[in-house]
């Protein structure tokens, strides 16, 4: 069997949907020389909206409130928190009713299409309550989409895979919701999603100043703790315009998250995914630290990773330029089956994969010498051309589903036996 023979391609397509947005906070000010000496742009808008009159204040209302009910099951429990977040730094009647407050809002928020460009760079676990050996598995995925000034969002799917051909991407909701800043504690921030009334409606969007540019690439992994307790973890990189560090997700249910930075010397690079279970009593990452090579990162702590080691680099064309790790490891019993990146000509992205020693992950036992899925002749073009890169597979009864993004535009799956992939590696 060839190398790009293992994996089959499914028809399923996710692709960006720009009439899917979100309300988010929108500020603005004067550029510093034209600030001096004057109430603040905010300040301003404000006072000319409360100069109208009453009933003009309340037409308004009327004419946005129809189109805003219309997209947005919370727009109005929205609106009056971002009243309220602002209203501090105003000067304002101390008597504005509740119209007043909704229209203040309004102007200082604005609607984001999220996924307005792209909808790619997925990842994939089951569900947290799914069984483990079920006829058909329930998973989440994770997606990366792209809006307006390219900025970086995580939203979500959920699905059903019967562990041969059939994948369900359940609908996904006209809604999206931001998730409500709650608390710090620990240095974990608590962000909660309780008004998505579906999974597929919740945003994660910047809410942080380490992630103002965007959020990307979250590799999620359903972790296994010592005492055998579950839950999803995830990794992304957080760019703030000028530095991308990684970043951390924990997901205490499935609405809320906790989100902290990652902190020590290895920390400021992208690409960091998290091993489901601890290994010699340490958490284990890999990583691409020096964006050529595959590293591998032990720790005592969760948030803290001072130290790595290489352990793989380019040794074949189609990653001569670097090679990176796609996803979270998947633990077989003939030891850690990764999915890796390779870069090679015209900057063209393949996926290919290895297979690590269980017990001592730092021992490259095999890996694909050919491509297992490359950007074909029909797939070469997109937001990024010659692009096919992963964030995460799903393993079920010895087969792989394996969603995948085309051109960092949209998403494709494929699956694949697990005995196949193997049987296309070589030794390292």
């Amino acid at each position: 069997m060839n190398a790009a023979d293992v994996f089959t391609t499914l028809s399923i397509e996710l692709k960006p949907d720009p009439s899917r947005t979100v309300i988010r906070p929108f500020s603005f000010g004067y550029p510093e020389p034209f600030g001096k000496d004057r109430p603040s742009r905010m300040q301003q808008v404000a006072d000319r909206l409360l100069s109208l009159d009453t009933s003009m204040r309340a037409r308004m209302w009327s004419l946005i409130a129809q189109p805003m009910h219309e997209r947005h099951a919370n727009a109005d429990a929205t609106f009056l928190r971002r009243f309220n977040d602002v209203a501090g730094s105003l000067t304002l009647p101390a008597d504005l009713d509740e119209t007043d407050r909704l229209l203040l809002g309004a102007y200082f928020s604005q609607e984001y299409a999220f996924e307005a460009a792209a909808l790619f760079n997925p990842s994939i676990i089951p569900l947290p309550d799914a069984d483990d050996d079920p006829a058909t598995v329930s998973f989440l995925l994770s997606l990366r989409g792209i809006g307006e000034g390219h900025i970086s969002s995580v939203t979500f799917r959920t699905g059903t895979w019967d562990g041969g051909n059939e994948v369900v991407i359940n609908p996904a909701s006209e809604h999206g919701v931001p998730p409500q800043i709650d608390t710090e504690v620990d240095g974990w921030i608590r962000l909660l999603c309780g008004e998505s009334d579906d999974v597929s409606e919740t945003v994660l969007f910047p809410v942080l100043p380490s992630q103002r540019s965007g959020i990307e690439d979250l590799r999620m992994v359903r972790f296994t703790d010592d005492d055998g307790s579950r839950s999803m973890i995830g990794t992304y990189t957080a760019y703030d315009g000028v530095m991308a560090r990684e970043e951390l997700l924990r997901g205490v249910n499935m609405r809320t998250v906790e989100m902290r930075p990652l902190t020590g010397a290895m920390a400021p690079y992208k690409g960091m995914a998290l091993f489901p279970r601890k290994i010699g009593g340490q958490f284990v990452m890999l990583g691409r630290q020096d964006n050529e090579n595959i590293w591998l990162l032990r720790s005592d702590r969760l948030d803290h990773w001072e130290g790595g080691e290489r352990i793989m680099g380019p040794k074949y064309p189609w990653e001569f330029v670097q090679m990176g790790n796609c996803g979270s490891p998947i633990e077989l019993d003939e030891g850690w089956l990764v999915f890796t990146h390779g870069v090679g000509m015209i900057r063209g992205y393949c996926i290919g994969a290895c297979l690590l020693d269980r017990a001592d992950p730092s021992r490259v036992l095999a890996r694909t010498p050919s491509p297992l899925l490359f950007p074909s002749a029909e797939q070469r073009g997109g937001y990024v051309p010659n692009v096919t890169y992963s964030c995460g597979a799903l393993l079920h009864k010895r087969r792989i589903l394996l969603p995948y993004a085309i051109g960092d535009e949209y998403s494709a799956f494929a699956v694949g036996e697990v005995d196949d992939l193997l049987s296309v590696m070589v030794p390292a």
